[in-house]
């Protein structure tokens, strides 16, 4: 009676089912990457507010609950590798999922986009070299901090002209600075011997990055998260540059939730009534308040299940072709440049459904002219004295190798 109960409650461990291929993450960070657009098209298309700011009660938005839920998976998946791979070659796989994509899209952004925007504004090129232009917006922005965000006043202008509404290009990459933040720390935890003799120092950190989200949230159930905090002075480390305590614990907090689930997949079970539970929390606290206190957790275990739970054919979505991170980067210049030229004159369905076509087809061909060639070199080795530096130790069973995360996110984005 009561195995029979046990495998009514779970069909397993986040161990047993989540490994391989055989799961719905390639579809989940796709699904989370196309939210982040669709809850764009609102504020720069027509400056209104995004989807579900009024359902939460202006707690959060879609844009910015995909951003959690990136964090989340990236938690996971980077926890993961982080404990697989020798830290030298970790930092390296982490380096190119992230900057030739992003340094490939600042270029079109700047040599492409912004050019002919420019003449379109002004039915000349005058000038477009000038003063924080697009080499100096190439300068600023290739370390994952966004330093300028505008190029030869181009948003500037068209905010003047009632066009648009943002006055950045690409307002969406303020997010990778923190997920960048997030690497280094998995890279500390595993040159320390964290992630292979003390994963309890996981949940600790976790545990305390929580506490620092409920010190707030607790004091009003409609709370609106980083955005109505501020923990000590904005911090400026090296490489990543300004970087906000609070967005920093607040992002930090979903990302430890998921390396939580990795560090303690043997234990966590993969059940469909906790799904469902999870999801009633979720939305409860959506709608009714303490969002970042229950319905972030909730929308990690949600994320999980959803990942092994989903029926077989989605599997497929995303498995080899991962369009995610591509999606993520172009879709606010898309949006930018659509609105400047006039798109939204036709409706927001309109508006909405030409955003998709034209950042599916640029994410496409980041992905298959950029970031997949890119991968191919994650096993390079560099040789000093005929030995490889960084020998990379195989997998055990190579089918438990998951596939490379998205940098994110969130989102880190709206």
């Amino acid at each position: 009676m009561h195995r029979v109960l046990a495998i009514r409650w779970s069909h397993g461990t986040v161990a047993e089912l989540l490994t391989g291929r055989n799961n719905s993450l390639g579809l989940l960070r796709m699904c989370l990457a196309l939210a982040v657009v669709v809850s764009h098209a609102r504020i720069l298309g027509y400056g209104g507010k995004e989807y579900l700011h009024h359902f939460s009660g202006g707690q959060t938005e879609l844009g910015k609950l995909s951003v959690y839920g990136f964090f989340v998976l990236s938690g996971l998946l980077v926890t993961r590798s982080g404990a697989r791979l020798p830290v030298g070659r970790f930092l390296w796989h982490r380096a190119l999922r992230i900057l030739p994509g992003l340094w490939v899209c600042l270029t079109v952004t700047a040599f492409v986009i912004a050019p002919f925007l420019y003449w379109r504004l002004h039915s000349t090129l005058d000038g477009f070299n000038g003063p924080r232009g697009p080499f100096e917006y190439l300068q600023a922005n290739w370390s994952v901090t966004t330093m300028q965000p505008d190029i030869a006043r181009i948003m500037a202008d068209g905010r003047s002209a009632g066009r648009i509404h943002a006055g950045a290009f690409n307002g969406a990459l303020w997010s990778l600075r923190y997920e960048v933040t997030c690497y280094l720390g998995v890279a500390v935890l595993a040159v320390t011997g964290v992630l292979a003799r003390a994963r309890r120092v996981v949940l600790l950190i976790t545990l305390v990055l929580g506490w620092l989200v409920i010190r707030h949230a607790s004091t009003d159930p409609f709370w609106a998260g980083q955005y109505s905090s501020h923990y000590l002075r904005d911090l400026h480390p090296p490489l990543v540059g300004q970087l906000s305590p609070t967005f920093l614990i607040y992002l930090g907090f979903a990302f430890g939730l998921g390396a939580v689930i990795e560090v303690a997949r043997h234990r966590i079970p993969v059940s469909d009534p906790l799904g469902l539970a999870s999801l009633i929390v979720l939305v409860g606290s959506l709608h009714y308040g303490y969002l970042f206190t229950v319905g972030i957790p909730a929308f990690a275990y949600l994320l999980v299940w959803l990942a092994v739970r989903l029926p077989a054919p989605c599997r497929r979505i995303g498995a080899r072709n991962d369009y995610s991170y591509g999606i993520y980067i172009y879709g606010f210049p898309v949006q930018q440049a659509l609105a400047l030229l006039g798109g939204t004159r036709w409706g927001i369905a309109a508006y909405l459904a030409l955003t998709l076509a034209f950042t599916l087809l640029l994410a496409a061909a980041s992905w298959h002219f950029v970031e997949r060639p890119a991968m191919r070199l994650k096993d390079l080795r560099l040789r000093r004295g005929g030995r490889d530096s960084d020998p990379v130790e195989p997998p055990a069973d190579p089918k438990a190798v998951m596939p490379q995360p998205v940098g994110a996110v969130p989102a880190n984005l709206p």
